[in-house]
Formats: structure tokens, sequence, C-alpha cells
């Protein structure tokens, strides 16, 4: 089945540069382009890409804001945010926002093309270690001791908010029901609730707001 990708960056040599990588790998095809987070999301709309390879700092609607309306769509395509820096706030911010992970723009071409795949599969992109970090580098401080955080207030069954802390460590929904002993469509059912009551689209959503709501700490375990 073809990879269909539509590529968003406000620099056209930059476009043209992810367009010829991504044109040399069989079963993906860029379906189009768009200069800013406008374009990127009536481009979305209209030619319904499996994935959108997104950048996050232009001109009018940033990636953030395109990102936050893309993933609204029905059929909502996946979001990569591509970005210079590691510790981007603008990356964290779209992760929040519901992208599904993202990489920095001198990435190499076989990293590139895994992301892309990987998205549209529906998985979260927390396996590369600088992902964990920005999340633990620019998540906010949890709640004091007594708060109630967005997962207390949820009303998450012990159960959910285990399988919660599973993917906020970058677990897959095979690792998690291996570790809890269970069968990968329960697994699924769960993180599917954690999202509904959380109000989230994403994956990457619910690993941000675990590490806002103390449930996961900077540092912990794997």
């Amino acid at each position: 089945m073809t990879l269909r990708v539509l590529v968003v960056d406000d620099e056209r040599l930059v476009r043209a540069g992810f367009r010829m990588v991504l044109s040399t790998e069989p079963g993906v095809e860029v379906v189009g382009e768009a200069a800013d987070g406008a374009e990127a999301v009536a481009a979305a709309r209209a030619l319904r890409p499996d994935v959108v390879l997104m950048d996050v700092r232009m001109p009018r609607v940033d990636g953030v804001e395109a990102t936050r309306r893309i993933v609204r769509l029905d059929p909502a395509p996946a979001v990569v945010v591509v970005t210079t820096f590691d510790l981007d706030e603008h990356a964290y911010a779209a992760l929040r926002a519901g992208a599904s992970g993202f990489l920095l723009k001198d990435a190499p071409e076989q990293q590139l093309v895994a992301a892309l795949r990987t998205a549209a599969e529906g998985v979260c992109l927390l396996a590369p270690s600088v992902t964990r970090r920005l999340v633990e580098a620019l998540a906010p401080p949890p709640p004091r001791p007594g708060g109630r955080g967005p997962v207390e207030r949820a009303g998450l069954t012990p159960r959910e908010t285990e399988v919660l802390r599973l993917v906020a460590t970058g677990r897959s929904n095979a690792e998690i029901a291996a570790h809890l002993g269970v069968g990968e469509a329960t697994v699924k059912s769960h993180v599917s609730s954690v999202l509904a009551k959380l109000g989230l689209v994403s994956r990457s959503q619910a690993v941000v707001a675990a590490y806002e709501s103390g449930l996961v700490r900077p540092g912990g375990p794997s």
C-alpha cells in the first residue's frame, strides 16, 4: 500500500529536498506541498494524505496551529514535525497539539522514511531518546501534592492509569500487553478509553499529559 505524504515547509528548497528523498523510496508518494500552515490544512483536507511532514516555524499559520487543526480532520492524517533544534519549544507544542512525534531536519534518510511509516500506522514516535528528552525538558512542573491535574480529573481506572504510564515511557501496545499479561486488543481498548476520557486525539498528547500530571517523572525508568 502506497504511503501518501504531504510536505509542509516555508522554504521551497527544503520542500524540494524532502520530495527528492521521498520520491526514491518504494511505496512512498508525495501527494502535495504547502508553504505555510493555512495551505497545509487546506491541502490535508483536499488531498487526504496518510501523513504530513510539518515544519513548525512558518509565517501566517505556524506548524503548531496547523497540527491542531489537521488532527481534528476526518479522516485525520498523522503529523510528524521537523525542526532544527532538538529541545525546541515549538516541537513540544506540536506534540501537545497532537503530532505523532518529531524529527531533526538533518535526520538520516532511513530514519525519515521509517518515522513517516511508523506515524501512519498510528504509533507515537517516542522511541528516539531525543523525543523523550524534549518532553522531559519542556513539560511544565506537575501539580503540587494534593492538586488535581487533568489525569486525576479524568477519572481513569487503575488499569487505564497504568496503561497511560506505560504509553508515556514509549512502549508499544504489544510491549504493554506483554508487561501486563493481557491481549493486545485489550491494550488498544484501554488506550482508546484513556484518550476519550482525557479528550485527546493522539498517543503523543497522552504522553505529554502523563508528564504534566506527574504520572511519569523526568529521569524516571523507561
